[in-house]
């Protein structure tokens, strides 16, 4: 193992088998593409081998930090060394940066494959510091490579291997969800898309309960939609687009989060400015809970549920059958809003402009939707949330505000 620093070279050498042995230094100017020199050899003499697991491959020349890692514009590393220790199968590796960069990870070992391997590492890129979450499946050595680049820049350019130990290895079923970008949480993506003050600004929420709510404030003319995925979906009745809803006020947006099992899943924030039609990502969250949550799905959201409205009753898009269900909800610039099911009924608007009412839900399997009317001029009314009519706990049925 060679680390070389800007004035000095560190070779660490374990020879595997007993025997003499010998180590030959070629060496050339940092800043020369020419041939390596011999510079000078040493003989080792291996008296009795150190018994050791076998290292990961390092295709690059170091471990440890480019020995000219400040050109690069990484400031200080949270491990100094080159052998970083994770005893529980977890590690969280920061990076301080002089200026903002965009950096990728790759992690290899001798048991672990490519696929497996982006799923044990999350990256979060902020405006003065750099994070990676690593994972690790397996009791061994890894190899933890970075590369960066600055914004804008062509290519990325490998900066620190680092060799990783693992005592006790992390259960695969824990491993990080397949597909997440560089930007994980909050950072210089979110910002740059006009998304300020999180809630939460690691990319890891852990829950007990299986709910959670990540808000941002947001610059005047962003929308922002939400997805949320896992990679296997075992117990979920409906589709995991109905297990987040996304309310989206004038300068505020909040992503609230009711999981039907327990898990590791993704959550995809999306935007778009008022002159954009389509939506671009912005940064991915990863939600964790080992609980059994089982939480019921939100109401399906049609194209006119959009900036400024706001559900307050029921918060659940299951409703219990042959019973009242109170409807609460904020509609701006609504003349009229009804809720259809086993028949009309007309929403009253409060002093506090909430259009409420009790509506009777009917027999198991009916469809009830909350719709508006939008202009006088126009009778028609415009679907918004859909709900459906099932047998569920008192328990299950949610409200807010």
């Amino acid at each position: 193992m060679m680390m070389v620093s800007e004035n000095s070279v560190t070779i660490k050498v374990t020879p595997p088998t007993k025997g003499l042995f010998d180590l030959m230094i070629f060496a050339r100017n940092a800043d020369s593409q020419g041939p390596y020199n011999w510079v000078c050899s040493y003989q080792i003499q291996c008296l009795e081998p150190r018994k050791q697991e076998e290292l990961p491959e390092n295709p690059f020349c170091f471990w440890g930090l480019h020995q000219k890692v400040r050109d690069f514009g990484i400031m200080e590393s949270s491990h100094k060394g080159e052998l970083l220790v994770a005893s529980q199968g977890t590690l969280l590796l920061t990076l301080q940066t002089s200026r903002p960069l965009l950096a990728t990870y790759e992690l290899a070992s001798n048991d672990l494959d490519a696929a497996l391997s982006k799923k044990c590492l999350a990256s979060q890129t902020e405006e003065g510091k750099l994070s990676c979450h690593v994972l690790c499946p397996f009791q061994g050595y890894y190899r933890l490579s970075v590369f960066v680049k600055d914004l804008g820049a062509g290519t990325f350019r490998n900066v620190a291997n680092f060799l990783l130990r693992c005592f006790r290895p992390i259960n695969q079923n824990q491993l990080f969800p397949s597909g997440l970008s560089m930007h994980c949480g909050a950072g210089i993506s979110s910002m740059g898309s006009g998304l300020f003050n999180p809630s939460h600004s690691a990319p890891i929420i852990t829950t007990k309960l299986g709910k959670c709510n990540i808000t941002f404030h947001t610059r005047a003319g962003i929308d922002v939609t939400a997805t949320l995925s896992k990679d296997k979906v075992t117990s979920a009745k409906f589709p995991l687009e109905r297990y987040v809803l996304v309310t989206q006020l004038k300068t505020k947006v909040s992503v609230c989060i009711a999981l039907p099992e327990s898990g590791v899943y993704k959550v995809g924030l999306f935007g778009r400015s008022k002159d954009s039609k389509d939506f671009v990502h912005i940064c991915d969250y990863i939600i964790r809970c080992f609980s059994e949550p089982g939480w019921p799905p939100f109401p399906k959201v049609y194209c006119p549920w959009g900036k400024g409205c706001v559900l307050l009753e029921p918060r659940t898009g299951v409703l219990q059958e042959q019973s009242w269900a109170r409807f609460r909800a904020k509609v701006p610039n609504a003349y009229s809003v009804v809720v259809i099911g086993r028949e009309k009924v007309a929403l009253q608007l409060s002093p506090n402009m909430v259009w409420e009412g009790d509506v009777l839900t009917g027999s198991a399997g009916t469809q009830v939707k909350l719709a508006a009317r939008f202009s006088q001029c126009r009778p028609s009314l415009e679907v918004m949330l859909g709900f459906e009519v099932g047998s569920v706990s008192s328990a299950s049925l949610g409200c807010s505000g």
